[in-house]
This record gives structure tokens, sequence and C-alpha cells, in this order.
């Protein structure tokens, strides 16, 4: 899930809310979790799951519901007003055009840490492939079910966006992620799920575009995929995959790339296949036994 800001994924994190079962939180909606957001949800609730011919499950139906929460969190952060963005020179000049470039090596290192306390990898090179690889962990990170705590939502908030940026984004958060919101998710006031069961909130970069770059300001699209739910039996809220893309605006701070905002909208999505579903238990254990990935461009 995820939230998003004004114009994407998150207000000051520029449109974004709670993903729909997912982390909550675009910034907007990056809980995919993802956080809340504007005009897309970056950070959305869960996708709807596939549905089959003739009338829809209850599953559906509440996956489906789930989403409608995540986006309305993820819009609610987003709604106050965003700063001028005209120091961040990151729509204008340095277009690098739309076309899709295949992803191989370079030959440069695409990162150069991690962060001991969060994870998340930092250190990329100032460049449009660093600017790409930050957006693509960034959405990942904005989009795991560690937004749904407040601990761990702030050291991730701290870590990604700009410093002007993060006391007034983390408020916004912390009214879209409210007791009311996280129980509608099967959470408690910490963010936990009940006793036996996982709460499940993970993205995956599927490919990254940049839209506009110059050399302290780039904004980059991010298209993911992901599992967002509660595993276990009796669950109300089922783990569904879900198809999104989320754009971030980035800035050059302190010889790294950060978050000015980002937003997030459903799609580009694929047909369903026709696979099994995995059981409660199936899913909860892979979540558990698969770790993630540092990406880069």
């Amino acid at each position: 899930m995820s939230l998003g800001g004004d114009d994407g994924y998150g207000g000051d994190y520029e449109g974004h809310e709670p993903r729909r079962g997912r982390g909550a939180a675009s910034e907007g909606h990056l809980t995919r979790t993802r956080l809340p957001e504007g005009d897309g949800d970056p950070y959305g609730p869960p996708r709807r799951a596939p549905g089959r011919a003739g009338k829809p499950s209850r599953n559906l139906i509440t996956v489906v519901g789930v989403v409608v929460l995540l986006l309305a969190a993820i819009a609610f952060v987003n709604r106050g007003g965003q700063k001028d963005d005209s120091s961040g020179g990151g729509d204008s000049g340095g277009g690098t055009g739309t076309e899709a470039r295949p992803t191989a090596p370079t030959g440069e290192r695409p990162v150069d840490g991690k962060n001991n306390t969060t994870g998340i990898a930092s250190g990329f090179a100032k460049s449009e492939q660093g600017a790409q690889s930050a957006a693509a962990n960034y959405a990942v990170a904005l989009a795991s079910a560690d937004m749904a705590n407040s601990d761990r939502r702030h050291q991730l908030v701290s870590q990604i966006f700009a410093s002007d940026r993060v006391s007034g984004l983390q408020e916004k958060l912390d009214r879209a992620y409210s007791k009311s919101f996280l129980a509608k998710l099967g959470l408690d006031a910490d963010g936990n799920a009940p006793a036996g069961m996982t709460y499940v909130s993970r993205a995956a970069p599927i490919g990254t575009k940049t839209t506009t770059s110059t050399d302290t300001a780039a904004t980059v699209e991010v298209w993911c995929t992901g599992v967002f739910g509660t595993a276990g039996e009796g669950s109300k809220n089922p783990v569904a995959n879900d198809w999104f893309t989320v754009t971030v605006k980035l800035r050059w701070v302190n010889k790294d790339w950060k978050v000015e905002s980002y937003s997030q909208k459903d799609g580009p999505a694929p047909v369903n296949s026709d696979n099994t579903a995995s059981t409660a238990d199936e899913i909860a254990k892979a979540v558990q036994q698969y770790g993630g990935f540092t990406y880069a461009r």
C-alpha cells in the first residue's frame, strides 16, 4: 500500500495516502500500505483481486472496500497545500523523453551502502541512473508494512525525504494512519496484525522512467506490482496483488537523492492469469522467508 501527495504520491510527499491493505501510504497513499496522495494515490491500498465471471465474490468486495479506504487516506494526507516547487527544478528543463531503455550493466556502482536503522540503500550516484535507483528503492520503502508502525514510519520518512519536508509530512501521515484507519485494515494501534495473522505490504519495481532531469533534481516514474493484505485463517482483508505507478520527485541534498514529493496512480495492469491462489499460511511463510532486494538501474 502507499500514500501520496497532491501530485501523486504524497503531499509534501505530494499526494499520497496509505495504500489499500499495503502498508498505509502513498505520502499519498505509500500504505501499499501506500501513503496518502493526490491525483493518483502514491501509496494507495492494495488493488482489487482478480475476479471471475459472474457475481463478485465476498473477498473481492472486501478487497475493493479496503482499497477505497486507503485511497481516501492518501487523499487526506495530500489535502494540505503544497509548497512551491519552483526551486526544485524537477518539472522544468532537461526533459529526457519517454523512450524505454534496456536494463543492462553499466559498470557504475549503483549505491554506496545502506542505512543501519532502516536498511534502505543510500549514497546513490548523482546521475539519471542514480536517481532511478533511488526512486525504485524509496517507492518500495513507502509501500512497506513498516509504514503502519509510527516509529518505523518516522525513521523511513526521516531518511527518505528532504529535511525541510519531514516534519510536515510526518504529521500528515500520523493523522492518516490513525487508530480507526488501522482498525479498518485489521491492525491494532501499533500497526500489528492479530495473533496468528501476518500483515503483508510489499512492492517490487518492474521498471523506471525519468520524465525530467537536471543536475540537482529529477522526476522518476516507478512501475510496480505488489501484494497487500492480511494473511491468516478468517482474514477479512485477504492478500491480493496490485499494479501501480509511483511518481517520485527527487532533489540532490547532502550528496544523495532525497524525496521532495511523490504520488501514485493505478496500473498499467496486465490481464490476470488463472493461477490458483495459495493458502493464507503459504503467503505468510513466503513473506517471512523471502527477503527483499536493493534495486538499482
